[in-house]
């Protein structure tokens, strides 16, 4: 029998809900954010370590990132609309859980296999989590300025995640082991699981009870075949058919992707999503910002370790400044978009890491000095990041219904995660061509450079982007 009476049940919900702080609960979404943002790039500086203990190729050592990373954006839609339908609390926990029990398989992984499938799975749990830690943080915080300021420090702990992996990577790769860059999200994740019980409430934005896998299994996979065509490129060659197939095979899945949502009755993607000019023109930016920024923290590691010469922990500690000023551009963004308005922030915001890709190329040589070739084009770079984040997200999410808020939040981080895993496979063929099968520090340089080169064009294309298409020029958060 039933405490408390059927009538009353809705009130006592509400009074429970609104006991619960609202900073401890955009505490707990930031901190489930921190994790699936942080391991993106918290491998980086324990991938020589990787290798040598579990014999990965270089091929395998680009799959541990682009694993993670292309689960993590193939299956976001999907986790964002379970989290409409069953609860975004249910979908938080569910999909932390599994974050945590992959992370222990991939710390205790013996064979290269087992540790590509656990951060594939790694992937999955972070994208059944990231979804709902927005969606749960804008439910609790009314809209309006409060709401920008805490999607402020959403997208500040997100990028402090990408920022701080490469000092917690190599602080915990040196001082223990590179398992321990995964063994770590254990303890953190049962504590903010045991946070995320008794600080958040349950929320839905719709009633229906179907999920579109297929559509899931069809994005990941058209994703992560792209990927893998353009992989082969760096030792086949744009003509031969190992290629041409897994591209056109990549391309086929994505465009099967788009027909069975346009029929679906209760479609992964809604295509009529894209009619919100805003949504549709923030997401494309997104992802020319994560195909430029992801690939950032690859390239300056690498740089570090491979032709510097640093150690794991000294490539980590090297990146910190970069670390502080993403957080910072993150926290200014919410104080500028009032007085200049979001799509002008976001220009500021990619215009600056631009600049700093193009002072990195210049400067990026085999006998580089700290200050000059890291620190500098750094902190310009990962401060224009953190500008241009802020306003992108919330003009991607301003115009959507609350029923699809959940697939909203998905979308944006799918953009930009996508973007990341796509970025890495070009960016890492681009810079494998200019090295001309080298492994030399000269040679290694002069494909990094290209790297860094070709991540600023992609920015600039962001910014077209941004001038012809996004709408906004009214100030404040409410940008339709």
């Amino acid at each position: 029998m039933a405490l408390i009476p059927t009538e009353t049940a809705p009130a006592a919900q509400a009074s429970r809900t609104r006991s619960i702080p609202t900073w401890a609960v955009v505490l707990t979404a930031c901190a489930g954010q921190f994790l699936v943002v942080l391991d993106v790039s918290v491998v980086n500086t324990a991938l020589p370590s990787m290798r040598a203990d579990l014999g990965l190729s270089a091929l395998g050592l680009q799959w541990v990132v682009n694993a993670y990373s292309i689960a993590f954006a193939g299956f976001m839609l999907l986790g964002g609309r379970a989290g409409d339908l069953f609860g975004r609390k249910r979908m938080f926990l569910v999909g932390l859980g599994l974050f945590t029990a992959a992370s222990l398989a991939g710390g205790l992984a013996q064979e290269s296999w087992q540790l590509l499938v656990a951060r594939a799975v790694q992937g999955l749990g972070a994208a059944v989590l990231a979804p709902s830690t927005l969606t749960l943080l804008t439910s609790a915080v009314p809209e309006g300025p409060a709401r920008v300021r805490a999607i402020g420090t959403w997208t500040a702990v997100g990028a402090g995640g990408g920022a701080a992996g490469g000092l917690v990577g190599g602080l915990l790769t040196d001082l223990l082991s590179w398992r321990w860059v995964l063994l770590i999200n254990v303890p953190i994740g049962v504590l903010v699981l045991t946070a995320a019980v008794f600080w958040l409430s349950e929320s839905r934005g719709g009633e229906r009870r179907r999920l579109d896998l297929p559509g899931a299994v069809l994005v990941t996979a058209g994703l992560a075949t792209l990927a893998y065509g353009i992989v082969q490129t760096e030792a086949e060659g744009w003509t031969a058919p190992q290629t041409l197939l897994p591209l056109a095979a990549g391309l086929l899945l994505i465009a099967v992707f788009v027909a069975v949502e346009a029929r679906a009755k209760a479609p992964l993607m809604p295509l009529g999503l894209f009619r919100l000019r805003s949504v549709a023109a923030a997401n494309a930016v997104m992802m020319f910002c994560g195909a430029a920024s992801f690939a950032m923290w690859f390239f300056m590691t690498v740089y570090a370790q491979n032709v510097l010469g640093y150690s794991a922990l000294e490539a980590g500690l090297a990146l910190v400044p970069s670390s502080l000023t993403v957080i910072i551009g993150s926290k200014l963004a919410p104080r500028l978009m009032p007085l200049i308005g979001p799509k002008n922030v976001t220009v500021i915001g990619i215009l600056t890491t631009a600049a700093g890709y193009g002072v990195q190329q210049a400067v990026v040589r085999p006998d580089g000095g700290y200050v000059t070739s890291i620190l500098l084009p750094g902190i310009l770079m990962m401060l224009g990041a953190g500008l241009a984040m802020t306003p992108l997200a919330s003009l991607a999410t301003s115009g959507a219904a609350p029923s699809e808020a959940g697939l909203v939040s998905g979308l944006v981080n799918t953009s930009r995660t996508m973007g990341g895993a796509l970025g890495l496979s070009i960016l890492s063929t681009i810079a494998a061509a200019h090295a001309g099968g080298g492994s030399d520090p000269v040679a290694l340089t002069e494909g990094y450079a290209a790297a860094f080169r070709t991540s600023g064009l992609i920015l600039l294309g962001g910014v077209v982007l941004v001038l012809v298409w996004l709408p906004g020029a009214e100030r404040g958060p409410k940008t339709a």
